[in-house]
């Protein structure tokens, strides 16, 4: 008997696969008449802080079953060496052996399983998962390494963003510039409606642009990381009832300090911004007994 849980498919099953590196698009919140200002319903070039991996959120039966297979694989239903039979995959999950094929493929891409002549598709230890696939974060992040994976991703915010920002800092185009201000007034009038959707969608644009900012493409690329450890690693856009006025203040500063080419205050605020938030208090990252 096969010990694959078989959870319900609830897509309409006419869509039976996507494109494989179609980026996902978060449809923009409707906002009051008249907002001031607002997110405009078409992702502008500077709002593209999108994911550089291959994503699994596409709709239908294909982006289903990746969902379905990744969330066991990285909650440890499927351990390490287990293998994966499609046949079994599509008769349990009820799909076909195109989507079986296609969603083994992310999973591969991703480092989560693997797949070789006469041996056939097995999953693979944790040691060889891509970690900073975007996928992967939000699933460990709501799984049973919660707790390991949040700490992981404020770790590594602590260590690349106040680098970011100090080379960042006047170093922005103009129209970046003001797409920064622009996003801290968002922030601030999101905060006051109590639109948190709109605020964590404004915070983790304004921190992806600072690391765009930074000169540094091994930087840039990981802004999609920060992006997505914003969204699942606690931030005001997921837990808390209200922004605080200080978070706004912060990133004020920070915009402030952009603009004008100071960096070191543009490394404080963002130090600040990394150790006090008002939903949950982070400890600054210290050397653990190991």
């Amino acid at each position: 008997m096969s010990t694959l849980a078989h959870p319900t498919m609830t897509a309409a099953r006419q869509t039976e696969s996507i494109s494989v590196g179609e980026l996902d698009r978060f449809p923009y919140a409707d906002r009051p008449t008249p907002p001031a200002p607002r997110w405009e319903g078409a992702e502008s070039e500077l709002a593209r802080v999108g994911r550089k991996t291959t994503s699994s959120r596409g709709r239908g039966l294909h982006g289903q079953l990746v969902q379905q297979l990744g969330q066991m694989i990285v909650s440890g239903d499927l351990g390490a060496d287990r293998p994966l039979v499609p046949e079994e995959i599509g008769q349990r999950f009820e799909v076909s052996r195109t989507v079986v094929r296609e969603s083994l493929r992310v999973l591969e891409a991703k480092g989560l399983v693997s797949a070789r002549p006469n041996v056939g598709t097995r999953v693979r230890p944790v040691g060889d998962w891509n970690l900073l696939d975007p996928d992967i974060i939000e699933w460990r992040a709501f799984g049973p390494q919660r707790d390991e994976q949040r700490r992981e991703l404020f770790e590594l915010r602590w260590a690349i963003e106040p680098l970011a920002a100090r080379l960042a800092a006047g170093h922005g185009r103009e129209d970046v510039q003001a797409r920064l201000v622009e996003l801290t007034e968002i922030m601030g009038h999101a905060g006051a409606q109590g639109d948190l959707v709109s605020y964590g969608r404004a915070d983790a644009e304004l921190h992806g642009l600072v690391l765009q900012m930074a000169g540094n493409r091994m930087l840039e690329h990981l802004s999609g990381i920060v992006s997505c450890a914003l969204q699942v690693s606690g931030g005001t856009g997921t837990t808390c009832e209200r922004p605080s006025d200080s978070a706004v203040s912060l990133h004020a500063r920070l915009v402030d300090a952009l603009g004008t080419g100071d960096g070191t205050a543009a490394e404080a605020a963002v130090r600040a911004l990394l150790t006090v938030h008002p939903d949950v208090e982070h400890a600054v990252p210290a050397p653990r007994e190991h």
